[in-house]
């Protein structure tokens, strides 16, 4: 057969079915591997305390594995001839799926004190590396390999890119919205396994295809008529830059909005699903919407952003703050992977393009999923990005900034404003705060009418975000830490009377410097917020301690500010158990009721899942569980399998006792649920404070109390608050099965 006569012939016999055939596998390899990211990240919550930082140090090991399927694919392509490198894939699947079903590899059951990133990434990659590496070189390889057949469109292989990223996106909605409030992980984990074994079957179907179109003379002559030079490196550059911005921006968005709600698939698959989308829209031909669309439209939402930072409570619900978010990380992510799609080079560096596309998502991720929470203390990654896409638009040049005035004065009066007061690190006097404040609302206006000058916008940022930070409208002391499971500040109030534990908006502690005199207070301090004597955590330690008569053997999960402390008596026994070893320094350091009220109590480092099963059971004459995560409850200590744990734990006629209080979820039903499935006794108390109590630092809290017998609850009946809860037909949540979503629309419904 002539040369010239390959296209013809070709594209009749690849056009029949073969287009269908790499279509269906590329969009199979795409739901497999996005579907298996939440899944697998459940699995592992558990083990790390339900924190957010466990998606994003999982956004870093996918985007790592990814780059090393990339560069897989890209070197078979290169390095051996069609058949070969059919061959050698084939075996790489096969192998991949003795790897199956997916499971926590044995031997990772509990993480270190420290390092929980770096154990994290090891845990992965011993559980589902092989997998994932397989499924992770099949997009750019079946292209490569689609661009040797005889079809129409091999010139032009990026249109399986929009069906992988369809399959992607479906897949990512599909978990939260349908396969995990419908299933348990048992059946996702059999089904993802039958869908493997049917995607080597699909790939091998392409492999046939290829080789009967195609054989191992090369490339076809479509593809070949398109060849041109090998990307230069300000080409290369330009492309991990513009992969780099989306991919930081995407672990920081998700890390913000799962902080305050739980760390769920639900929040996870949003910004990811965005993410895709963008691709599946600017790898059209032409793109869906217009890069001028998506240019005039960013400016507005970064600058809503910016505000949304600056007055966290100023646009209300925390679905209109999603949505602010949602959609400047969309739009920003479009202007940026539209830039990609318009360089994208010929099929004949399609690899090398994926490549180095990778490359930058994988920094990007780094940068924001591993190095920014140990080199910042606050979380600066989100902002900086920001500012970082806006220095991506079009007119944003070294010359450009040079050859502005104006620019120049914007940049001297950052350095002016923010770098000395950020070095000496002592706030100004209210006044100055709202001048700053005031300055920051101009800067963003500012923005807005620079728009089309992306450097004076960026820097205008840069002002008023950096105003925001610096400038603190309290006078009073501010110390700010960064662990693996958040930000923690502790920070004095402007009239000095108190000092603060604040978790992301959500403060886990108060005590009370000094008195209605203004001297300091003397004595053992007074538990504050959700902790009052008033309130029913408090109320059900004292009912406790009347029924038996005795001193109390106390056990807390969630130390915070170690506010219970200061409700034990003589006698009692308390232990504590804290998965931050941050927040214990915090308690023992910046706060005295540890100290002054339980300072012999034993704090056990680690997750309560796994710390309460070691040690002598039935021990507990009450048993608190107050973890949080900012306003998250950690969705795997309220399953089935939490409540046998600590049922376990406590003594015959002792109760646990759960901190529900939530702003987005009703969790009520679903410990009424769990309880009923255990044969327990349940009751619910949603303690409502007066605006007089919130000013003193007397917060509303949302309790339940779980026994074996309702005599186990004597005094805490409904003339104290308590009353008894339905779970109304809700499914107890287990360690295979929980529905988020449920609980948030239950709690828009009360």
């Amino acid at each position: 057969m002539s040369l010239a006569e390959t296209p013809a012939s070709l594209s009749h016999s690849a056009g029949r079915w073969g287009m269908a055939v790499f279509t269906g596998a590329v969009f199979t390899s795409a739901a497999l591997l996005f579907a298996v990211q939440p899944l697998f990240a459940k699995m592992v919550l558990p083990v790390l305390g339900g924190s957010p930082g466990v998606w994003s140090v999982a956004m870093v090991f996918f985007q790592a594995v990814l780059l090393a399927g990339y560069a897989y694919a890209h070197a078979l392509t290169r390095l051996l001839p069609l058949k070969g490198a059919i061959v050698v894939h084939l075996c790489v699947m096969a192998v991949a799926s003795l790897a199956l079903p997916l499971a926590v590899a044995p031997g990772w059951g509990r993480p270190p004190a420290d390092g929980e990133a770096l154990w994290l990434l090891g845990l992965f990659t011993a559980s589902i590396g092989l997998p994932f590496f397989a499924l992770s070189a099949n997009g750019p390889l079946l292209q490569a390999w689609f661009a040797r057949t005889g079809h129409t469109q091999a010139a032009n292989p990026y249109v399986l890119y929009a069906a992988s990223n369809v399959g992607s996106f479906i897949a990512l909605f599909a978990y939260p919205f349908l396969i995990e409030p419908l299933s348990t992980l048992g059946w996702q984990t059999a089904w993802w396994t039958q869908g493997f074994n049917i995607l080597i079957a699909l790939i091998a179907g392409c492999g046939l295809v290829a080789i009967r179109t195609a054989g191992d003379a090369g490339i076809s002559a479509a593809v070949a008529s398109t060849a041109e030079p090998a990307p230069a490196a300000r080409t290369i550059l330009g492309w991990i830059g513009l992969s780099f911005i989306p991919s930081a921006l995407l672990v920081a968005v998700t890390a913000h909005l799962s902080t305050d709600v739980a760390a769920a698939p639900f929040l996870w698959v949003m910004p990811l699903g965005l993410f895709l989308l963008t691709f599946v829209l600017v790898f059209r031909d032409p793109p869906a919407i217009s890069q001028r669309t998506m240019l005039a439209i960013q400016p507005f939402l970064i600058a809503a952003v910016a505000v949304s930072i600056a007055r966290p409570t100023l646009f209300g619900s925390i679905a209109l703050v999603a949505a602010v978010h949602l959609a400047a990380f969309f739009v920003t992510a479009m202007v940026c992977h539209g830039e990609l799609a318009a360089r994208r080079p010929a099929p004949r560096h399609l690899t090398a393009f994926y490549l180095w596309m990778s490359f930058g998502g994988v920094l990007g991720g780094i940068f924001a999923g591993l190095l920014a929470p140990r080199i910042f203390s606050w979380v600066i990654e989100y902002p900086l990005v920001l500012v970082l896409a806006v220095l991506c638009r079009p007119g944003a040049s070294l010359d450009a900034f040079r050859s502005d005035g104006v620019a120049k004065l914007l940049a001297a009066l950052c350095l002016v404003l923010l770098v000395p007061a950020g070095l000496i690190g002592v706030p100004p006097l209210a006044a100055f705060a709202v001048g700053a404040t005031l300055a920051t609302g101009l800067s963003l206006v500012g923005a807005l009418v620079w728009r089309d000058r992306p450097i004076r916008f960026a820097l205008l940022l840069v002002l008023a975000l950096g105003v925001i930070r610096v400038y603190h409208l309290d006078t009073g002391e501010s110390r700010t830490t960064r662990s693996f499971f958040g930000v923690h500040r502790v920070v004095v109030t402007d009239d000095g009377r108190f000092r603060l534990l604040q978790h992301g908006t959500t403060f886990h502690g108060a005590e009370r410097l000094v008195d209605t005199s203004g001297q300091p207070v003397q004595g053992p301090p007074e538990p504050l917020t959700y902790y009052h004597r008033e309130g029913p955590l408090a109320g059900a330690i004292f009912a406790a301690r009347e029924r038996l008569g005795r001193p109390l053997r106390v056990g807390v999960v969630g130390l915070g500010s170690g506010s219970l402390a200061c409700h034990a008596r003589p006698g009692d026994e308390w232990r504590y158990y804290e998965i931050d070893s941050e927040v214990v320094r915090i308690a023992r350091e910046e706060f005295s009721f540890l100290r002054r009220c339980t300072p012999n109590a034993p704090v056990v480092l680690g997750d309560a899942r796994l710390t309460l099963t070691e040690g002598e059971q039935g021990i507990y004459d009450v048993l608190v569980i107050d973890a949080f995560s900012s306003d998250s409850i950690p969705v795997h200590l309220l399953t089935r399998e939490a409540m046998a744990i600590y049922r376990r734990k406590i003594a015959l006629g002792g109760v646990i006792t759960l901190h529900i209080s939530n702003r987005h979820m009703h969790l009520a039903p679903i410990v009424a649920a769990i309880a009923a499935e255990h044969g327990l006794v349940a009751r619910i108390n949603n303690y409502a404070s007066s605006p007089d109590r919130v000013a003193d630092m007397r917060l509303a809290i949302t309790a339940a109390v779980v026994a074996e017998r309702p005599a186990d609850l004597a005094g805490l009946d409904e003339a104290q608050g308590w009353r008894s809860v339905e779970a109304a037909g809700v499914r107890p949540w287990t360690d295979d099965y929980s529905n988020v979503i449920g609980a948030i629309i239950a709690h828009y419904r009360k």
